[in-house]
């Protein structure tokens, strides 16, 4: 979708309009070529009607933020050179279940275009699609300079397709697949790549159990000398891992594999000798089973990490510690909740030039812990981390003065997504609401642009976020608010808002209908077990014809009540894939 206001970081002025007409082609392509930002391209094609056409020509590369919003015919018509696509599929809830399976976001459709239109397609960026082995096995052969696949959160295909991409891909640069739900059938598809190919740089095959052909692997490493990520399975050992490394010099992302072994101290000294020859590593994530027996085998190549993901390490407090006061130079940390408040100190106290922060549940499904992170973990952090701007913390308690004392550290949040785990849970020393908390991030928080809220919420904390939040783009809310006045609120007062989610809330249809001025300058707004009507969706897609509005039910779900709504922008009209069980008004 073209965005019609120019971005601050672009100068062009349209007082030029009638100079351009004077411009060669060729010059215009180039001076527009200039522009990374899609929204900024798009803001300069709305100039004049040669800029226009420049900038057409000019542009290889297409981000398709909903696959559902155009087809593939329009975008091939409008662009006829892309090269490199990225290309998201189902609402952002579909992370929580709250998609049913055999939804759509098909990539199918957009290949068989594809093919066509775009024959040197080199890029591919897939979020929440589906995508069949059939695809992968069509776009390995029938684009020969395809070069970048990256697959995230998406669905559908099995290890047999990844067999097909490391078969045909003569050119492959980049295979990375994250968070999938992927038909692990076996490690046997790294053998598939042919002994002559030397091209691949990025390997991230992390989230696959199945054990790996680890000769293969090791051939593959040693054959591809620009290889600057590998991120292997928690199924390659310490000892192969040390084999890798002699082969990966050039490393700056590293995704290890398990921790679990035993090693002797020669096979321990080989592997710390390794690492002592990485000096611009960047980044780490796996670590599965480490502790601080192996952890020392990292710490000579800290020095340079930017970036820290331990989400699949349950390290303790002493444990992350020692780990961070080699790290100086920590731009992003992930982290588990077993570190525990204590955890989050040495955070505060090791990490200074830190920007973004996840805290992520070990143990999300249990009631009954013995370990977790509260508020003064937060606090902590946000004492010692002035430059903090992204946060994602999921916690079982908070207070008010907490999150108030937070932001008053650490004012230039743009992400703030505090996730009390156990819903409608209060203040836990004074059973109050949680508005001031969230009220104090509006307020304070002046570039905020996406927030998750989240504990006892009313109406106050939506009049808060639509007085203050004026640069909010996303919006999350799940088991909050009073009643319709809260979204209303939202709706009304949040000028640039693009994204709004919404589950088990007490919104109906005077909230949605409260948003027919908005919704067309907005991408999505998603709504599950709230309280809304057919008859208001219906009203909804009357009134606002170039809007999709879909309804998802249940089987058992009473045909007056709408269970799961989805609303969302689009030039292309109602879907033609739509199954069974989603109605499309």
């Amino acid at each position: 979708m073209i965005d019609h206001k120019m971005s601050k970081n672009t100068h062009i002025s349209v007082n030029y309009n009638r100079r351009t007409s004077s411009f060669p082609d060729e010059v215009l392509e180039k001076i527009l070529g200039l522009l990374k930002s899609n929204k900024d391209r798009s803001s300069a094609s709305l100039v004049c009607k040669n800029w226009y056409n420049a900038e057409r020509w000019s542009r290889t590369h297409v981000f398709i933020g909903n696959c559902y919003a155009v087809t593939p015919k329009i975008v091939a018509r409008r662009f006829p050179n892309i090269r490199s696509v990225v290309l998201k599929g189902k609402p952002r809830f579909s992370d929580f279940n709250l998609v049913p399976e055999n939804w759509g976001a098909h990539i199918h459709p957009w290949l068989l275009c594809f093919v066509k239109v775009y024959p040197f397609l080199e890029e591919l960026r897939l979020k929440r699609m589906s995508i069949s082995d059939e695809s992968l096995e069509f776009l390995a052969k029938f684009f020969p300079s395809f070069k970048r696949i990256s697959l995230l959160s998406c669905d559908g295909f099995s290890t047999d397709g990844l067999a097909a991409l490391a078969s045909h891909c003569k050119n492959l640069v980049e295979l990375d697949v994250q968070e999938n739900g992927i038909d692990d059938r076996s490690g046997s598809w790294l053998s598939c790549f042919p002994e002559n190919f030397t091209s691949l740089e990025i390997l991230n095959f992390s989230n696959l159990n199945s054990e790996v052909s680890f000769p293969s692997l090791e051939r593959l490493v040693t054959r591809c000398k620009s290889l600057t990520t590998l991120k292997v399975n928690k199924n390659i050992t310490l000892e192969q891992l040390q084999k890798l490394l002699i082969h990966t010099p050039r490393l700056t992302h590293l995704g290890t594999g398990a921790f679990s072994q035993e090693l002797h101290t020669s096979q321990y000294k080989n592997l710390e000798n390794e690492f002592n020859n990485f000096r611009n590593l960047e980044a780490i994530s796996g670590l599965w089973d480490a502790n601080s027996v192996h952890l020392p085998i990292l710490y000579p190549a800290c020095s340079t990490l930017s970036f820290l993901n331990l989400s699949d390490a349950t390290l303790h407090c002493d444990e992350l510690a020692q780990f961070l006061a080699h790290c100086p130079n920590l731009r992003r940390l992930w982290v588990l909740d077993t570190v525990g408040d204590k955890g989050l100190e040495a955070v505060g106290s090791s990490c200074p030039l830190l920007e973004e922060l996840r805290v992520f549940p070990a143990s999300p499904f249990e009631a009954e812990i013995d370990h977790g992170v509260t508020e003064s973990g937060f606090v902590s952090v946000s004492y010692g981390c002035p430059k903090l701007k992204y946060v994602l913390y999921f916690c079982r308690q908070m207070t008010n003065a907490a999150v108030a004392t937070i932001v008053e550290n650490c004012p230039n949040f743009t992400h703030f997504r505090l996730c009390i785990m156990n819903p409608g849970e209060p203040d836990h020393l004074t059973n109050e609401p949680m508005d001031k908390a969230f009220g104090s991030v509006v307020k304070g928080c002046k570039n905020l642009r996406r927030l998750a809220v989240s504990g006892l919420l009313t109406d106050l904390t939506f009049e808060y976020v639509g007085k203050y939040a004026k640069n909010l783009e996303t919006l999350s809310v799940a088991f909050a608010g009073s009643s319709d006045w809260g979204m209303q609120c939202v709706l009304s007062g949040c000028p640039k808002l693009r994204r709004l989610e919404i589950r088990d809330c007490p919104f109906g249809n005077s909230a949605l209908l409260s948003g027919l001025e908005r919704y067309e300058s907005m991408k999505s707004l998603w709504m599950s077990a709230c309280n809304l009507t057919m008859s208001a969706c219906k009203l909804l897609a009357k009134e606002m014809p170039r809007l999709n509005v879909e309804v998802i039910n249940d089987e058992d779900a009473d045909d007056c009540n709408a269970d799961k709504v989805y609303v969302y922008r689009s030039v292309a009209g109602p879907r033609k894939d739509a199954p069974s069980f989603v109605l499309t008004l």
